[in-house]
């Protein structure tokens, strides 16, 4: 092969506490970035491979299962701000212990025959129930059980000494710059001698409901809030399977059940994986092949609205975390009674205006319920020895439904919500092909595959929106007030006629040879036809020259270059206006209802070309010192044009937006893999593995007249850009206002002023990332772990900034009554000596008002993986039915220091508030990271 490939087995996969297949892989494949959005159960994964090539266009990977394309994207009701990060993405559905092997394609070069779905790369996965390797003709039966602690990976460490309030005087404030709780009676705390305050419910709005608040006192010390709400959740984790050969037809069967809690209370995922493959070879020659998987999800999650402060940000959001992970230290947010009788929402703030975190648990849920087949039918038909014809169709259905669901009473949402998806998603992969394997002469070899493709996606979606709830309690849509619905379908298709060959001259030197030609429905006729080709040489000079042959330094040497080329198309129905009905528009004084057509606000463009990707690799791929050392390079660089953005247009055009070919994108990519094999013996085993991958993505060129676009927006002053000349993503947001001289400027109170326009704040991307582990065995006791390392890549980051501007974090444990000098300088170019309280200082100068205070370096060291197993020896086993037993321990993100974020935050950067997309380097208050640790045992019959 001229291109870069990497291939994992099963042992590198199962038996992991880990339900995302996707995440497994991490840390363990250069050149490909693999971030969860959050550590909740069942949460989305963003991957991206060999950095962003789009900018309004999809940047993740195709997954294709047993051979046929699978849905694989990410479906949010709500965007970032209203929490789309809880929001799984759909290969959350394959079982990793149904996975027989993950082989990832990288570049162009090795993506062309999978057409412009491929253009990001490319994730093979051959599940068990997909393999027809089995040689044996007895039948064989194996059974898992898995248990796991599920936690959060960390908790903020708090200061222990000043409670809520401001200027160092107890109140029901949000923020922690009150009182010191080691001086109870100290003039001006508020506190009593006896260390109490009024209890924070002593309120006539509350103790006209419960009195037994009225003149009560309450101990004004820290309480152990984060400690006491989250949880250990357990995770359950139960397969069978079995595989048979009958003559010539074989036959596996897979299935399993998980059982997850999140590390927040009432949070789980529930899902069951049934899988049947057959195979059998018919008198004629017929070979006939088909794989059945179904898959059912019921997963329940909290709210996680995005928070910049206190409160959600986004109207009608909700959220868990942006309330529970700030409060006050002498809040006792576990011991607090958290509604009054009418189920009305009660916390410590005088005005009510904070929800409490154990009424968001009780009463708002975040569901999804998933029912999915996938499956293929195949036939093969060897004409000869060298000719083969196939044909495969592959069928991938899902209805996914997802209810949002909130109670009235609490001050996020007053009057309640209920949210209901229902999604309907088909694909429909047909691939008929002719296969050509041939000796041409004593030299020549020519392997060849000619063929068509099609294929066709259909997406039917419908919501309902209803808000102000009538019955507390109940979740139907009648029982709301008001209402809201819409509904849209999106059909797609594709044609694709594909041929690859591969001549082999004396089995060290191949070339290869790649085209595919697409037509597309979402392109006009002139445009919709994209050929795209690629070639790749190899050249293996250990096999050429024989003084490479037996020497005692090199065992093994590939030189490889490979050009490719793929395409990126438009969503459905981009290049014409659409027209749009709506009824009960107006209802008039007498009852008559008007219904209206209108033309959509986006303005089709008919003139819409492609994305045009094209990439040069070049690799090496070495084995050294009696296959001592394994060493695989790879250097590439990708040129994107035409990219397709979407651009506002003025409203006296009478529409609002278009879309145009407008951008290019030059990347740039270094991946190296090492392997050493230190030893090498009969019962002992040690080998060492690292990886290294740096990216380089520049915004080249706009189109003329344009200097930004956002790739995503939080607010009009904060957001993910694209600008030329600048690495893809760059964050953009408010600074403080800077003296002539490039420093801060101190105004006379000793504040910094923020300038409110658009600025660089620092580009999310990371230098590099380096990952290295170790894999022991001895006899049948084996040792591994996994460390990764990142260097660089800046992070906006809500919740260290918010705990230390609120004086919760332990950095802020200090003498409060000595005033601070901001760094910066005088309206004059001096340095500033004016001096500001403590509370001024980390409160408006920090993080809270201005973006910049809020960007962190986000490099960490992280033990991404362990894992211990020991097997049974079969002597132990000859009186018993098993024919092996194994026991694995295995843990996953069970430590890691973030190096440019306050050691108190204790703050994992491995996170995304945006969820999956194209947006990166945000935490918005949303939830946490989780690590997990447990045990496996299997046993064989």
């Amino acid at each position: 092969m001229g291109y870069a490939v990497t291939t994992l087995s099963s042992a590198d996969i199962e038996l992991k506490p880990e339900a995302d297949v996707t995440r497994v892989l991490r840390g363990k494949v250069p050149g490909v970035n693999i971030n969860q959005t959050s550590g909740l159960a069942g949460s989305g994964t963003n991957i991206i491979i060999r950095g962003y090539t789009s900018i309004s266009g999809s940047n993740q990977p195709l997954f294709v299962v047993d051979g046929v394309p699978f849905g694989s994207s990410t479906s949010p009701d709500r965007g970032a701000l209203g929490g789309n990060a809880t929001a799984s993405s759909r290969f959350l559905d394959l079982d990793p212990n149904n996975v027989a092997e993950v082989s990832v394609l990288k570049g162009l070069s090795a993506t062309v025959l999978y057409g412009e779905a491929g253009r990001n790369g490319v994730i093979l996965i051959t599940t068990k129930s997909g393999t027809h390797n089995n040689k044996n003709d007895k039948m064989s039966v194996f059974v898992e059980q898995g248990i796991f602690v599920n936690q959060i990976a960390s908790l903020p460490q708090d200061q222990d000494f000043y409670g809520n309030g401001f200027d160092n005087a107890a109140s029901g404030a949000f923020s922690n710059w009150g009182a010191d709780v080691r001086k109870p009676g100290a003039q001006g705390t508020n506190l009593d001698a006896d260390g109490t305050i009024a209890h924070p419910y002593d309120r006539a709005a509350i103790t006209a409901f419960l009195p037994e608040y009225k003149g009560a006192r309450y101990a004004y010390k820290a309480y152990d809030n984060l400690q006491g709400f989250y949880q250990k959740g357990l995770i359950s984790n139960t397969s069978v399977g079995a595989s048979a050969r009958v003559d010539k037809t074989s036959i596996n069967f897979t299935f399993s059940h998980r059982d997850e809690e999140g590390f927040v209370p009432l949070s789980k995922l529930k899902r069951n994986n049934l899988s049947l493959g057959t195979n059998t070879t018919l008198a004629n020659g017929l070979t006939l092949t088909s794989t059945f998987n179904y898959v059912g999800i019921d997963k329940t999650a909290p709210p996680a609205g995005a928070s910049t402060s206190s409160n959600p940000d986004g109207a009608g959001a909700s959220s868990l975390f942006s309330n529970v992970l700030y409060v006050p230290r002498s809040v006792d947010l576990n011991g607090l009674a958290y509604e009054l009788p009418n189920h009305t929402s009660i916390f410590y703030r005088g005005g009510n205006d904070i929800q409490h975190p154990l009424w968001t648990i009780n009463n708002t849920k975040d569901l999804e319920d998933v029912n999915r087949f996938f499956g293929t039918i195949g036939a093969r038909f060897s004409v000869t020895d060298w000719l083969s014809l196939n044909y495969r169709l592959g069928v991938d259905t899902y209805s996914q439904k997802n209810s949002y669901q909130i109670n009235r009473g609490g001050p996020q949402v007053p009057d309640g919500l209920m949210v209901t998806s229902n999604r309907t998603n088909t694909i429909m992969d047909h691939n008929l092909n002719a296969q050509f394997n041939k000796s041409l002469t004593e030299s020549f070899n020519l392997d060849a595959v000619v063929g068509v493709n099609l294929r066709t996606d259909n997406l039917d979606r419908t919501f309902t929106t209803s808000t102000n709830q009538f019955v507390y309690g109940l979740f139907a849509h009648n029982n709301f007030i008001t209402h809201s619905n819409s509904s849209d379908k999106y059909d797609e298709k594709l044609l694709g006629a594909f041929a690859t060959a591969t001549l082999g001259y004396k089995s060290y030197l191949y070339l290869n040879l790649q085209g595919r030609n697409d037509w597309t429905s979402t392109l006009e006729k002139d445009n919709a036809s994209v050929f795209y080709p690629s070639a790749s040489v190899s050249f293996v000079p250990t096999e050429a020259f024989t003084g490479l042959t037996n020497n005692k330094v090199l065992d093994y040497l590939k030189l490889r270059v490979g050009y490719g080329t793929s395409a990126g198309y438009p969503d459905p129905y981009r290049t014409r206006s659409v027209l749009s009905t709506s009824t009960r528009n107006f209802v008039t004084g007498t009852g008559t209802v008007i219904n209206t057509n209108s033309v959509s606000n986006f303005f089709g463009n008919i003139n819409l070309k492609p994305e045009i990707h094209k990439e040069l690799e070049f690799g090496i791929d070495a084995k050294l010192f009696k296959n001592l050392i394994g060493l695989e390079v790879s250097v590439y660089n990708k040129k994107s044009t035409d990219l397709l953005v979407n651009l506002p247009l003025d409203p006296s055009t009478g529409y609002n937006e278009t879309a145009i070919n407008a951008a290019n994108i030059n990347t740039n990519g270094i991946e190296l893999g090492l392997t050493v094999n230190a030893i090498q013996k009969k019962d002992v085993n040690l080998s060492f593995n690292a990886n290294f991958t740096t990216v380089d993505n520049i915004v080249e060129e706009l189109v003329d007249g344009v200097d930004q676009i956002s790739i995503f927006s939080i607010f009009t002053t904060l957001g993910s850009f694209a600008i030329a000349g600048q690495p893809y993503g760059v964050i953009q947001g408010t600074k403080a206002v800077r003296h002539e001289n490039g420093q801060r400027l101190v105004s006379s109170q000793g504040l910094y002023a923020s300038d409110n326009n658009l600025n660089l704040l620092g580009n999310p991307n990371e230098n590099y990332t380096l990952n290295g582990g170790f894999n022991f065995s001895y006899k049948g006791f084996g040792l591994s772990a996994l460390v990764t390392y990142q260097d660089g890549g800046a992070m906006f980051a809500s919740l260290p900034s918010t705990l230390m501007g609120r004086g919760v974090l332990q950095e802020t444990d200090f003498d409060r009554f000595v005033p601070v000098i901001a760094p910066g300088v005088k309206a004059d170019g001096t340095p500033n000596d004016v001096q500001t309280s403590s509370i001024n200082h980390y409160w408006q100068n920090g993080g809270v008002f201005i973006d910049e205070m809020r960007i962190y370096d986000a490099s960490y060291w992280k033990l991404r993986e362990v894992g211990v197993s020991y097997k049974l020896p079969s002597s132990l086993l000859e009186k018993t039915p098993f024919g092996s037993a194994t026991i694995t321990l295995s843990g996953q993100n069970l430590w890691f220091k973030a190096l440019g974020f306050p050691p108190g935050a204790n703050f994992d950067p491995e996170v995304s508030a945006t969820g999956v997309g194209n947006a990166r380097g945000f935490e918005l208050m949303n939830t946490p990271t989780s690590k997990t640790y447990g045990g496996t045992l299997r046993f064989t019959f």
